[in-house]
């Protein structure tokens, strides 16, 4: 016997769309007909969705703001029939590693949303697609108010985020179109600048002429997450301007790359070089001679001496000390206080207040 997709039904004839408020089976499990699998939620009934019949079941990607007709999962007598009839419903894309669903491609067609432009990290479900859509066409600003050399939009929301609006407001020579974030709803506020949505709608604010945009994302965490965001921003051919806040000190010789965020009282010496996309935080020192690799960041009171080099991606933490014309390579972390006499591996992580005198030491 084929296997049986299990879809949304019509739930209130007023209302096409509701909420999927519960899961009660696991992916996979063998269930018998009548056996409660889902619960959905319009504004007027909550209902359950039976098994049509007995067998195996292997639940859709689904959001939790469904539509009549959705796909919830797929239930068949023998297992192996419901991975066919995944393949049959799962496309997988040559576009960048893309995953869409049948449904979903095609409403992405019809309403005119760039699959090139959708992120690659998981499947993309008829649900998103109409959430994209959604956002495209309430949440932008009117084109009229962009200004090509002046507009720019911040991507996150959180506390780097806020450094960053400040900067650029001290800056006063930016107007911040909006904020593009992906866990902060839509038309919430950040220091009275608009969440205009998600990163679905990046490309419809590039064709719109908003040009620039800035990294509001710190990486403290994870660094890699801040290069991703870079790399989804450039992407979307966005230009990434560098920021050096008005009360930080810059010295002429220095050499400083697109992308790059200097934050007040940041002191950055004669002949360095920031690369592209590297933050030195507030308070930090990047003495005489320094090299800082691309998405590396030099957090707040930082004290780097003369003719140290950190490579690509790595953190130097809080208040941290270096030795001179020491060597911190790529992917490195170093925790708040740690001092640094000799050279760092790559992929090193350093404790917190550890003095550091090589492997071993």
């Amino acid at each position: 016997m084929e296997a049986v997709e299990i879809l949304v039904p019509l739930l209130n004839a007023n209302e096409p769309e509701g909420k999927l408020v519960g899961i009660h089976v696991k992916d996979g499990q063998l269930v018998k007909q009548g056996d409660i699998l889902f619960s959905l939620e319009t504004t007027k009934a909550t209902s359950d969705v039976e098994a049509p019949i007995s067998g195996f079941i292997h639940l859709a990607i689904v959001d939790e703001n469904v539509a009549v007709g959705d796909l919830l999962g797929w239930i068949s007598e023998k297992e192996e029939d419901v991975f066919e009839k995944i393949q049959e419903r799962i496309t997988h894309t040559n576009i960048d590693g893309l995953r869409i669903t049948q449904p979903a491609r095609h409403l992405a067609v019809q309403s005119g949303v760039d699959l090139k432009k959708l992120p690659t990290d998981h499947l993309i479900t008829e649900a998103m697609i109409r959430e994209i859509v959604k956002e495209t066409q309430v949440l932008l600003p009117d084109m009229f108010s962009i200004h090509s050399e002046r507009s720019i939009l911040i991507y996150g929301a959180g506390g780097h985020a806020k450094s960053v609006m400040e900067m650029l407001k001290s800056l006063g020579n930016f107007e911040i179109i909006g904020i593009v974030d992906d866990h902060i709803p839509a038309n919430a506020k950040i220091l009275d600048i608009p969440v205009l949505g998600s990163r679905n709608i990046l490309g419809e604010l590039r064709k719109k002429g908003v040009l620039m945009s800035a990294n509001g994302v710190g990486g403290i965490v994870d660094i890699n997450i801040r290069k991703k965001i870079f790399e989804i921003l450039e992407q979307n051919d966005f230009s990434l301007p560098k920021l050096i806040h008005p009360r930080a000190t810059l010295e002429a010789s220095a050499c400083v790359y697109d992308g790059v965020q200097v934050f007040a009282n940041a002191y950055i010496g004669s002949e360095v070089v920031l690369k592209s996309c590297c933050m030195v935080n507030t308070n930090a020192v990047v003495s005489h001679d320094c090299i800082v690799g691309a998405y590396s960041h030099i957090s707040p009171g930082a004290l780097m001496a003369g003719h140290v080099q950190v490579g690509e991606s790595s953190l130097v933490g809080m208040g941290v000390t270096t030795a001179i014309g020491i060597k911190i390579g790529d992917n490195v972390r170093i925790g708040n206080g740690a001092i640094i006499y000799a050279d760092v591996p790559s992929k090193t992580i350093i404790p917190s207040g550890k003095i550091w005198a090589g492997e071993g030491k």
